[in-house]
């Protein structure tokens, strides 16, 4: 059986990678709307890998994978690097909320990476309906 912490902890990992998610997508899409320096390919493939990553992470999470600790820890390192990417963008507000909502996935990410062993797929966790 699960601890209430590590529900809890699942859930708030759970919650910031679909923050990161949306919020790379709508900075992504700020960026293509901006053009100039902000049309830098390698930043925008980044936010793209990024918000895929987090939802890989969700979808794992979700189904109690035994991959799962893999896939956060990735998650975690580009979330690292796509803040990187944002905050050499400059001041520009909208690309540090993006870099802080990264950094806030990665940490977040980074727990559940190295916790993944106490998180391996529990058969009560998964039903027949969610591997549909």
């Amino acid at each position: 059986m699960m601890t209430k912490s590590i529900l809890t902890e699942m859930q708030a990992c759970k919650q910031t990678c679909i923050e990161c998610q949306t919020t790379c997508i709508d900075t992504l899409k700020y960026c293509k709307s901006q053009g100039g320096k902000y049309s830098d390919m390698t930043m925008m493939s980044m936010m793209r890998d990024c918000a895929e990553m987090c939802m890989i992470c969700v979808n794992m999470i979700n189904d109690g994978s035994e991959f799962m600790g893999n896939t956060c820890s990735l998650c975690a390192e580009i979330c690292d690097r796509t803040a990187i990417a944002c905050e050499n963008m400059g001041s520009d507000a909208k690309m540090m909320f993006c870099a802080a909502i990264c950094r806030k996935c990665a940490e977040y990410c980074k727990t559940m990476g190295l916790n993944s062993a106490s998180y391996f797929r529990r058969s009560s966790l998964v039903t027949e309906d969610t591997l549909l």
